[in-house]
């Protein structure tokens, strides 16, 4: 089969589509051909050699794919048929031909879906969905504040925020990006290359701050953060664009707000032991894919309100996966850039 492929860390120029062995699914696995998959910020940090895949997982690029099943391996409990169309949540191999999933992590495609719309929902969605849920437990009327709020992670988490009746608000770097998070229903939104955010989120809530922050650039933003956080806030660290090392008071700040920094990889959560007591407990990643499944996915169905949208920016052949990094490194995209997959 054809996949993504890098010889040695470095610039988009060392990618390229090579052929490699089609795998074979395993115990409790699902072999699914791949019509699409989709970019992330981790597929461009392990391309440079700084964000090695977990061990055990595929070292070819891509965290989420779309597509339909192609064979099952053994232990398989009979929810897939082949031929079902499904997406999923991966720790690496989606940029291919074909990849094997464990069978908790597959979702069903929404009839009405096309598999580049699909491709575009696991990674930014689910991260979303547990971002708010199962860390940050969101509650109505809360105020969250969302910084990259144009990427595919923020529109997800703005249409999520509106779900569960809480108020987004978004950074963005500029004036396309905030319009197209206050199309997705953000209340309100921020230029962060021209204005003071924490001081328009405080103007904006009357002095009180947010609730919630979803965070993935980290120290540059520490002060600012910590400005227009609410007392008892939850500051969420997914990512650190500006990188982790922070200079200043900010336990004592923490303290004075009594606010908490939580702080979330999900691709990196292993599969859990299948011996001791955890056997008798789904998986961390199963469980968020059960929850997903069942109370956010029937919105994107048509009919649905509300309704949930996937945003795709641009659509690139896998052959042209170094054009597709390029363009994502240049962080013009408006949401998901989503890879075609040779049939």
């Amino acid at each position: 089969m054809f996949a993504a492929y890098f010889d040695c860390p470095g610039g988009p120029e060392n990618l390229y589509m090579k052929e490699v062995m089609k795998p074979d699914p395993g115990e409790g696995e699902v072999l699914v051909k791949v019509s699409a998959s989709a970019l992330n910020r981790a597929d461009l940090l392990q391309r440079r050699g700084k964000y090695p895949p977990p061990k055990g997982a595929s070292d070819i690029l891509g965290l989420e794919a779309a597509g339909s099943v192609a064979g099952l391996g053994p232990g398989c409990s009979g929810r897939w048929k082949i031929g079902d169309a499904v997406m999923a949540l991966l720790s690496g191999g989606g940029q291919a031909q074909y990849v094997t999933v464990p069978e908790g992590l597959l979702m069903p495609i929404p009839k009405d879906m096309t598999f580049i719309q699909a491709a575009a929902i696991p990674e930014a969605w689910l991260t979303a969905f547990q971002l708010l849920h199962f860390v940050g437990k969101v509650q109505e009327g809360e105020r969250v504040l969302i910084h990259a709020g144009a990427s595919g992670v923020g529109m997800a988490a703005i249409q999520l925020v509106r779900l569960a009746k809480a108020i987004p608000i978004v950074t963005a770097g500029t004036q396309e990006k905030l319009e197209a998070t206050a199309n997705a229903g953000a209340a309100a939104g921020f230029n962060y290359k021209n204005e003071d955010f924490s001081e328009k989120v405080l103007e904006l809530t009357q002095g009180s701050g947010v609730d919630i922050i979803l965070d993935c650039v980290g120290a540059s933003y520490w002060e600012k953060n910590l400005n227009c956080l609410s007392t008892d806030g939850r500051w969420i660290i997914y990512g650190l664009l500006s990188g982790g090392e922070v200079h200043g008071d900010l336990l004592a700040r923490l303290l004075s707000k009594r606010a908490s920094i939580h702080t979330s990889l999900l691709r990196s959560r292993d599969k859990e032991a299948s011996t001791g007591y955890k056997c008798f407990f789904p998986q961390y990643k199963e469980r968020l894919v059960r929850a997903f499944t069942e109370e956010v996915l029937p919105h994107f169905s048509e009919g649905a309100s509300p309704r949930l949208q996937p945003l795709v920016d641009s659509v690139y052949p896998l052959h042209a996966i170094a054009e597709a990094h390029r363009a994502m490194e240049e962080n013009k995209n408006i949401g998901k850039i989503v890879i075609e997959i040779p049939v």
